[in-house]
C-alpha cells in the first residue's frame, strides 16, 4: 500500500511539472502586460511568451491592461484564478515602488503575487545637454556647487523609479538637486537637449539615442556593471559615487497560492526562454540585460529592492495619494 501511494505521488508530481498542457490543454497561458504595446514591457512578454509556448506545448497569448501605472493588471493577475495559465509581466514599480508611495493598493505584492522569474534588468543614465561644460559626474557635481540655482534634475514622471534614482545621486553627491518632473521621457529628453533643465534621469535606452545623435551626453550609468550597449560610459561608482546604484528590472507572476509545481513548471519554461541566443540579443539591443533564476531569486530581488528604496522614497517626501 504503501509503495503504490508513494508511486501515485511521483506520478502526480512528474505529470504537473511536465507542464500545464498536460492538464488544461484547451486553456491557452494569459501573459498580462500593464502597460502599452510596443514599450520594453510588452516586448520582452511577446519574446518570452512566444518561447515559453514552444516549451510548455500550450498557447501564450499576451493582453495589455494599460493604466494606472500597471495597478490594473496587477488587480487583475489578483483576481485570476491561481492555476497558472494567468501571469503577468510587469516593472519593478508594480510589486515594489508602488508599495512605498501608496497608502493604499487594490493588490498586496506579498500575498496576492506568486514569482515566477526574472526576466531582465535595465540601467538608468543621467544626460546632460552636448554642450554643457560637464563630462563626467565630478566635474557635474563640482558645477552644481558653484551655479547652485542651476542644480536640477528631470525625470519622465514624478514618483517614479528615475526621480528616486535622482534623489540617490543628489544625497550621494551630498548637492541640493531639485526634481524637475515631465510627462513621459520624449518631452524630458527634448528639455534636456534644449538646456530647460540641467540634467535628466530615465531608462538608459530612452536616453541612448540622443546621445547617439550628438545632442545629450551620458554621463554614467546606473548598474553594478557598466551597461553592454555604453561600454565606454563609466557606471556611477565608478564615477566616484560609492553607494550610488541601481537597476529597474521585469519580472514574472503568477497569482497567489498557485501550485508549486505549476510554478517549478513555468520557472523552468521561462529559464529555457532567456537562454536562447536569439532572445538574448534583441533583448540586449534594446536595453534589457535577460536574467532569469528561480522565483526565489526573485522573491529576494523584491525584498532586496524594498531596502533599498524605501529609505530613497521617504527622504524625498514623495507620496502618490
Amino acid at each position: 500500500m504503501k509503495i503504490w501511494l508513494k508511486r501515485t505521488t511521483v506520478f502526480l508530481a512528474t505529470t504537473l511539472a511536465m507542464g500545464l498542457a498536460h492538464a488544461q490543454v484547451d486553456k491557452p497561458i494569459k501573459i498580462l502586460v500593464g502597460f502599452p504595446p510596443g514599450g520594453s514591457a510588452d516586448m520582452a512578454a511577446r519574446l518570452v511568451g512566444e518561447r515559453m509556448a514552444a516549451e510548455l506545448k500550450q498557447p501564450v497569448i499576451i493582453e495589455n491592461k494599460p493604466g494606472a501605472g500597471g495597478r490594473i493588471a496587477a488587480e487583475a493577475l489578483k483576481n485570476a484564478n491561481p492555476d497558472g495559465t494567468t501571469l503577468l509581466l510587469t516593472p519593478v514599480v508594480v510589486p515594489v515602488l508602488a508599495p512605498l508611495v501608496f497608502s493604499k493598493l487594490p493588490y498586496n505584492p506579498s500575498t496576492d503575487f506568486a514569482p515566477v522569474a526574472q526576466i531582465a534588468t535595465f540601467q538608468f543614465s543621467l544626460s546632460v545637454n552636448a554642450a554643457h561644460p560637464a563630462k563626467n559626474v565630478p566635474e557635474l557635481i563640482n558645477w552644481m556647487k558653484a551655479n547652485p540655482a542651476q542644480a536640477n534634475f528631470g525625470s519622465p514622471a514624478p514618483g517614479s523609479l528615475p526621480h528616486f534614482f535622482g534623489v540617490m545621486i543628489s544625497t550621494g553627491a551630498n548637492v541640493d538637486m531639485v526634481h524637475v518632473p515631465f510627462n513621459g521621457g520624449a518631452p524630458l529628453m527634448n528639455a534636456v537637449a534644449g538646456s530647460q533643465v540641467s540634467t535628466g534621469i530615465d531608462a538608459l535606452v530612452d536616453q541612448i539615442e540622443m546621445h547617439r545623435a550628438g545632442k545629450t551626453r551620458i554621463l554614467a550609468t546606473s548598474g553594478a556593471k557598466r551597461s553592454p550597449l555604453l561600454p565606454d560610459v563609466p557606471t556611477f561608482v565608478e564615477s566616484g559615487l560609492k553607494n550610488v546604484e541601481g537597476a529597474g528590472w521585469l519580472g514574472l507572476y503568477a497569482t497567489g497560492k498557485t501550485p508549486a509545481a505549476t510554478l517549478n513548471a513555468l520557472n523552468a519554461a521561462a529559464n529555457k526562454a532567456l537562454s536562447q541566443t536569439e532572445l538574448r540579443e534583441r533583448f540586449i539591443k534594446v536595453g534589457l540585460e535577460p536574467t532569469g533564476g528561480s522565483a526565489q531569486d526573485l522573491a529576494d530581488i523584491m525584498k532586496r529592492d524594498t531596502e533599498r528604496w524605501g529609505p530613497v522614497v521617504k527622504a524625498s517626501g514623495f507620496k502618490a495619494d
